[in-house]
């Protein structure tokens, strides 16, 4: 089983779009590789390869749904209760449709349903993930002392630690601390092994509800 994670940006920004495949060898995963910068096109290019070897499942950190109406999906509420009783901030959790994620937003939406139409001779799962609840639902430490990991290389030279040994992620470069996307998508395909792996199990999900909200939502 091969495990992917993406850190997805608007359409516009693929510079700050992360992908990293891991794969699974004992109940441990184990860095292969990463895309970043990473278009739609160099996404599915990778999947429909890797998903000609392999079953494949991908976390993805991007609203991959919207409420008809807009504003919050059921999920989006039930997710930020969950957080702010986690001790995170409650706008951590963002309304798909509003100005600042609807283009992302759109880009999930359309990616995964090309993703979906991939002829791969092996499956290709799919779940919505979100990286910092799933490092901070899985922290020996307070939350409180990670939350600024985006703004703080120190921090996130300590979750490279949080990976390995304690969330058994191997081989993560050390690289990957220059800057929060690399880790959030490490963090993403962390999720979308605990939502897949019967052995383990996400710290929150929120299932699929078709059709219009296909996909489980997780941590």
């Amino acid at each position: 089983m091969d495990y992917i994670g993406i850190d997805l940006s608007g359409p516009s920004n693929k510079t700050d779009t992360v992908l990293v495949w891991f794969e699974e060898v004992s109940r441990e995963l184990y860095y292969k590789d990463h895309i970043t910068p990473a278009s739609d096109r160099d996404i599915l290019t990778f999947i429909e390869e890797l998903g000609s070897k392999s079953e494949v499942t991908i976390g993805m950190d991007a609203p991959l749904s919207y409420e008809d109406g807009g504003g919050d999906r059921e999920q989006d509420r039930a997710f930020r209760k969950f957080v702010q009783e986690m001790g995170m901030k409650s706008g951590s959790i963002m309304t798909p449709t509003m100005t600042r994620m609807v283009y992302l937003t759109l880009r999930g939406i359309r990616l995964t349903r090309e993703l979906e139409q991939l002829e791969t001779v092996h499956p290709i799962h799919i779940v919505e993930v979100h990286p910092g609840a799933a490092i901070g639902s899985r922290l020996e430490n307070p939350i409180q002392e990670f939350l600024e990991y985006k703004k703080d290389r120190d921090l996130r030279e300590q979750l490279l630690r949080f990976f390995f040994p304690a969330q058994l992620m191997y081989k993560i470069p050390v690289s990957f601390s220059k800057e929060s996307h690399t880790i959030d998508a490490c963090a993403a395909a962390l999720a979308a092994w605990h939502w897949k792996e019967p052995d383990y199990q996400p710290s929150y999900i929120y299932p699929a509800s078709l059709p219009l909200h296909p996909y489980d939502f997780c941590c």
